[in-house]
């Protein structure tokens, strides 16, 4: 049949299948008839062209067999020619087959199998197109990724042990599920309205629990759950916006939950997005001194402090809460800029003289000098004297700078501001302008965690020391839980006036799913295997059951003295991120995310340590290694 009396029933498509798909299939099946075309010509050129075998042969296929016969010349006798005509035949013939069933193979598959094999060769290019250099059609560094031991672990021996491992995991996909019914997409949910729910401190960024949740999901083997909160973040994290966000959070939260789940599953486009953002977070150091703005518009890169810090100074605690992030940014990106600015807050600090020893929270990024003399191990600078230990940690125990920094500074701390009440509880108090105010925040129930650490670091002669002072942290933190009505401790507590570790102000009775102590009890429980660290926490998981579950998640709650909990409606990001990370991990085996080969940064995301070589070794499947 002419191929023209074909186009009239090809041309105008059924509307409902009208579309790029059902456009190529036709073009596919007019190339297939275009070509049965051709060769037909070409069977009639080699039945009725005198010795056209050899030039058909020899213009199109380039047969082998044609070439040596041209080459010996003529005096090759005609039964080899009359050979190599039969041989071409049968070429033409097996081609001509080959490419009717190719074509009929072609037009019987579905459109969305053909969408995937033009997904794969795209792959493919993308592959083959990588450059001399090594690096990947996102001028990233190819890595060839191994995962490090102990990203999921095994079931634990003890029945009650596993029992109440398995709860949280519940708690886990209760929080989880919630959040994807009510909330896909927003930065956190509102358990009780069953609404999304978005902080100023992200922008317009999206997806904060999604990331944030990535690494519990993975080290819970949630994987079907996991995969989706990957594909979202393939699809819809986006970081081309025109809003100011908080640099230190988008940088625990976000760059950190993409380098852990990196670091855990192997899938390259957590190290991309992370480097993308990366990269949108460094203009935040364009300051006379390097000290980065505390906030940053993300397209026009320009950045500013909280406007009631004191004199327009940046935040220990934020500043200083970028150093693990950016040198693993670095290592993954190949660029050096990262690590640059993070060492170069180091030379800022080790230039200024430290009052008593200790560091203010507050630091002029134009001057270089410090602002309010106000000391705090709680908010505003806990998390700096935490990425110093860590930072040795992360560098093999090379980092002589950042351990002379942490351990000198633990020194003035235990000097300066730590203190034993009536009743013989230590606590960790604030240090204002040289006066010290008797309050401890629960944020700063994270020390008990971080000295039990660092203990083993320290000259052997304090390792016992800082081991006990861990202990009397976590034991004092746990008497701030004991003592409220809903055993669930408030968000800063007092030992004054007769009162230990009580909140005596209505604005600091709160409980926003804070993870600080529960982070203690899982490293003290590590460190020593002392059975009570589990039972606090048990405890605890009982708490958040009776009093912050609610049918659309978990609810913080605004009086944890009030005999009966009032919700402020918001389930933070960090309670899956840390909250029920590290209650999972206090009821899991040592071997489960082991401190020899992970450490964690401040949002609990597990980044590993340097003796785990991820360079040079062949990918491996990592749900299959436990």
């Amino acid at each position: 049949m002419p191929v023209a009396t074909l186009l009239p029933f090809t041309a105008t498509p059924n509307r409902k299948s009208a579309g790029p798909t059902s456009f190529r299939l036709t073009e596919k099946f007019i190339l297939l008839l275009v070509f049965s075309a051709f060769i037909t010509l070409c069977f009639g050129a080699i039945f009725f062209l005198p010795d056209s075998s050899k030039l058909l042969s020899g213009v199109f296929f380039h047969s082998p067999a044609v070439e040596t016969n041209t080459r010996t010349g003529p005096d090759s006798g005609d039964s080899g020619s009359a050979g190599n005509d039969e041989r071409v035949l049968a070429k033409i013939r097996k081609d001509h087959e080959k490419a009717l069933l190719e074509a009929k193979d072609t037009l019987q598959k579905r459109p969305e199998e053909l969408n995937q094999e033009i997904m794969n060769d795209k792959a493919k290019v993308a592959k083959d197109s990588m450059d001399q250099d090594g690096k990947d059609a996102n001028n990233l560094p190819v890595v060839q990724y191994q995962r490090p031991p102990g990203a999921t672990g095994h079931e634990p021996l003890d029945p009650e042990t596993r029992d109440r491992r398995t709860k949280i995991k519940e708690m886990m996909k209760h929080a989880w599920d919630s959040y994807r019914r009510y909330a896909w997409g927003s930065n956190e949910l509102r358990p009780v309205s069953k609404q999304g729910h978005s902080s100023n401190l992200f922008g317009s960024i999206k997806g904060a629990t999604i990331v944030d949740a990535l690494d519990t999901l993975y080290i819970m083997e949630m994987f079907e759950e996991f995969d989706a909160a990957t594909d979202w973040v393939d699809k819809n994290l986006d970081f081309k916006v025109n809003a100011e966000v908080s640099v230190f959070e988008v940088n625990i939260r976000f760059v950190g939950g993409l380098l852990s789940a990196y670091y855990l599953s192997g899938k390259e486009v957590f190290r991309r997005k992370a480097v993308e953002l990366g990269e949108k977070l460094l203009p935040a150091f364009k300051t006379p001194t390097g000290i980065p703005w505390a906030l940053l518009n993300l397209k026009s890169g320009i950045g500013r402090n909280w406007p009631w810090a004191s004199g327009g100074s940046s935040i220990l605690a934020e500043y200083g809460t970028l150093h693990l992030e950016f040198m693993h940014l670095s290592k993954l990106s190949g660029n050096p800029e990262f690590a640059q600015k993070v060492m170069n807050i180091r030379k800022v600090l080790n230039r200024l003289d430290k009052p008593q020893g200790l560091y203010p929270n507050y630091l002029n990024p134009n001057s270089g000098q410090w602002g309010q003399h106000h000391v705090s191990v709680g908010g505003l600078g806990d998390s700096f004297y935490e990425y110093l230990l860590k930072a040795w940690l992360m560098s093999d125990k090379s980092d002589e700078e950042g351990k002379k920094m942490y351990y000198d500074a633990l020194q003035a701390i235990e000097t300066n501001l730590m203190r034993k009440s009536s009743s013989g509880l230590t606590y960790i108090a604030e240090w204002k302008g040289g006066l010290l105010e008797h309050k401890m925040g629960h944020l700063t129930c994270f020390a008990g965690g971080m000295i039990a650490l660092g203990a083993d670091g320290a000259p052997s002669d304090k390792t016992g020391h800082q081991m006990e002072l861990a202990a009397e942290i976590a034991r004092t933190c746990h008497e701030s839980y004991s003592r409220t009505a809903l055993k669930l401790g408030p968000e800063a507590f007092r030992f004054d006036g007769g009162v230990e570790a009580i909140a005596t102000r209505q604005n600091e009775k709160y409980f926003i799913l804070r993870p600080e102590v529960i982070e203690t009890y899982m490293y003290m429980w590590r460190f020593t295997h002392d059975p009570k660290y589990r039972e606090w926490g048990w405890e605890a998981v009982q708490a958040l059951e009776q009093h912050c579950k609610v049918e659309g998640g978990y609810s913080g709650i605004r009086d944890v003295y009030a005999s009966t909990p009032n919700h402020d409606d918001v389930q933070q990001s960090f309670y899956l991120a840390e909250t029920l990370k590290y209650l999972y991990l206090l009821f899991s085996d040592d071997d489960h995310l082991p401190f020899d080969h992970w450490v964690f940064n401040t949002e609990a995301h597990p980044l590993h340590l340097p003796n785990v070589d991820l360079l040079g070794t062949e990918p491996t499947e990592p749900r299959a290694l436990v």
